[in-house]
């Protein structure tokens, strides 16, 4: 039987009375009081997320820069010092081996990856790693959470340095949270405003218990993974294994933006020049269906009675209040407003393409 790891925080959810639930090797909270509730939250007011599942690798080094433009579609060149970005890593083949963020420092690089694919990554950047530049595993010594939602710098002011409260999106500071060291960041996986904070786990105690206190009057309430699948699909962010893996290329995906050919090299390039040139085989589009049978992962797509594609992810928006997923079709059936089907078993569900992000910060539906 597998042993489940634990994040320094573990103890709070127990004792918060979270549902927990095997993920990525650790044993993470699914839902504190529910899934609904706990969306909403972040939407209307402030969550507070462990996500110290993620992997986290230092990267420095006279040739780091070179290194991680080579490995990534993103241009790492182009961060200055407090910038983030984020970026699919591939395969020759064009396959994604993971989505990561890469923020620069002034002496090194921080890699944070998925927790499924941990130690893939740091795998396959070791075999890729030149003479010169070190790649070190910080995942265990690192600490991670997310206070996500439009009260979330509410939650934080007079606890962190004015300065942090004024970051841009995807810009970072090292500073202290309640008198801790931390690297505070302007990011999230929610589509609200928000902040990740990285440090020490010897300080999650007064971490994540000055957190709660703080947000107290801002109606802050702990959020589990139930709730943040339900954000990011209603946002059309993708979760590596589902939306897109190592058979997809991020073009297929709408990750374009973030492949930069220009860059005079990077593992993959060849073939997304090939597929810009030539057209793609398929592509990720976002679904829209009626009533209140949600698409699931993996469900066939049709038209005209011919399969045509397959869900990738599906749940029922609880801000929209319908059911929305994600998944890849022909490029000919691509276009908004396209009527396909989709298989549920000996029924099919009406569906037809719809615009993502099915939701962008402030929007309501009435």
């Amino acid at each position: 039987m597998q042993t489940l790891k634990r994040t320094p925080f573990h103890d709070f959810h127990r004792a918060a009375g979270a549902r927990l639930v095997e993920f990525a090797g650790f044993e993470m909270p699914l839902r504190y009081t529910g899934d609904q509730r706990e969306h909403q939250c972040v939407r209307e007011r402030a969550g507070l997320f462990d996500i110290s599942h993620m992997g986290e690798f230092r990267v420095a080094g006279p040739g780091a820069t070179e290194f991680l433009n080579r490995m990534v579609t993103n241009d790492v060149a182009a961060l200055e010092v407090g910038q983030a970005l984020y970026s699919p890593m591939c395969r020759p083949d064009g396959g994604i081996v993971d989505d990561l963020l890469v923020y620069r420092l002034a002496d090194r690089y921080m890699v944070v990856v998925n927790a499924s694919t941990t130690q893939k990554d740091f795998a396959w950047l070791a075999d890729h790693r030149p003479a010169g530049v070190s790649l070190e595993d910080e995942s265990d010594a690192t600490a991670l959470l997310a206070v996500q939602g439009p009260r979330a710098p509410d939650v934080l002011r007079g606890h962190v340095p004015a300065a942090v409260l004024d970051l841009g999106y995807y810009r970072f500071a090292e500073s202290t949270v309640f008198g801790v060291p931390a690297l505070i960041s302007r990011t999230g996986y929610t589509g609200e405003d928000g902040f990740e904070l990285y440090f020490d786990p010897a300080h999650a105690a007064t971490v994540w218990q000055g957190i709660l206190e703080a947000g107290r009057p801002a109606g802050l309430e702990p959020v589990g993974l139930g709730a943040r699948d339900t954000l990011r699909l209603e946002v059309g962010y993708m979760l590596y294994g589902n939306d897109i893996d190592d058979t997809t290329s991020p073009l297929e995906a709408g990750l374009g933006w973030a492949v930069k050919l220009g860059k005079r090299e990077f593992i993959g390039r060849d073939v997304f020049v090939k597929q810009h040139e030539q057209g793609l085989a398929r592509k990720l589009v976002g679904l829209g269906l009626e009533g209140r049978r949600v698409p699931r992962h993996d469900m066939a797509i049709e038209s005209d009675a011919r399969p045509v594609g397959k869900v990738t992810s599906g749940t029922f928006s609880p801000t929209l209040q319908a059911p929305i997923g994600l998944g890849y079709v022909e490029p000919t059936l691509a276009a908004r407003g396209t009527a396909l089907r989709i298989r549920a078993g000996e029924a099919t569900l009406d569906a037809k393409v719809v615009a993502r992000p099915f939701y962008t910060r402030g929007s309501r539906k009435s």
